[in-house]
């Protein structure tokens, strides 16, 4: 049964452009499996220092960071950790008594989805996008050992950053490259937005691909993946990273690890919405 919010409760929460349900469901279920007194919300502003200082005041224990807050929320926070120093990008905000950690658990779980997909660092890629979300997996790649890649972004100015941070090349389009390995990491795809139907490469690209790794996890069957498992395709797909940076912040909000079937439950009970 869940526990009634009171006076009392630990409350999380969550900034986006665009706010989601995943989050929400996930990290409530946890909390009432494990009989946690927290609750989260999901939420959007349009004044990011002064929502990011209400996290402090109001004793806000964490918040979840997504598009387009990441960059911008390194400037507003006591203390940044490695994982989110490295890349420059947050995607987590830790509240302990008034003090603010910002985190990168996006760079942590595409680590770990590489590794368990088990995907040779000798793959060539192309990855689409320059933000902060790119920035996490790019690095996430080039800290796994893959050295050739290819970073595609129209801006010029962000994506040849990018690509020399972390010692890959940009084009501003893929062109009639057909990489082994093909990773959007923009919005493309993603349900209601103007681009929601749209495919992030071409459909030359994804027959030529062994692997397609699409980030979008509203949907988790977006244009690209669909293409891809259409033509027998092994998939990472953005459900899979949301779950695992999720479990993450829940860590470290609460100081608890759940079980395997816990996380399961709770993941299943999210996609759900």
């Amino acid at each position: 049964m869940a526990i009634a919010p009171s006076r009392d409760t630990t409350l999380c929460i969550s900034l986006a452009g665009r706010p989601g349900t995943f989050g929400v469901r996930f990290h409530n279920h946890l909390y009432q499996q494990l009989g946690l007194d927290y609750y989260y919300k999901a939420m959007t502003t349009q004044d990011l220092p002064a929502a990011v200082n209400g996290i402090r005041a109001l004793g806000i224990r964490g918040c979840g960071v997504s598009m387009p807050y990441k960059e911008a929320c390194m400037a507003l926070v006591d203390e940044i950790d490695p994982s989110a120093a490295a890349i420059e990008s947050v995607n987590t905000l830790v509240n302990t008594d008034g003090h603010l950690k910002a985190y990168n658990t996006d760079y942590l779980a595409v680590r770990q989805l590489l590794e368990s997909h088990e995907v040779d660092p000798a793959t060539a890629f192309a990855l689409r996008g320059s933000g902060g979300m790119a920035k996490a997996v790019a690095s996430a790649l080039r800290d796994a050992g893959f050295s050739e890649g290819l970073i595609i972004a129209r801006n010029e100015q962000a994506g040849r950053q990018l690509a020399d941070t972390c010692g890959y090349r940009w084009q501003r389009e893929l062109g009639d490259l057909c990489p082994p390995m093909l990773v959007n990491v923009t919005p493309i795809g993603m349900a209601g937005g103007p681009q929601a139907q749209e495919l992030a490469f071409s459909r030359e690209a994804v027959e030529a691909a062994q692997r397609v790794f699409d980030v979008v996890a509203m949907p988790a069957m977006t244009p690209l993946i669909l293409l891809a498992k259409e033509l027998g395709k092994p998939v990472i797909t953005g459900l899979d990273v949301i779950a695992l940076q999720a479990l993450e912040q829940f860590v470290l909000y609460t100081g608890i690890r759940p079980t395997l079937a816990q996380v399961e439950k709770a993941v299943a009970y999210a996609r759900d919405a």
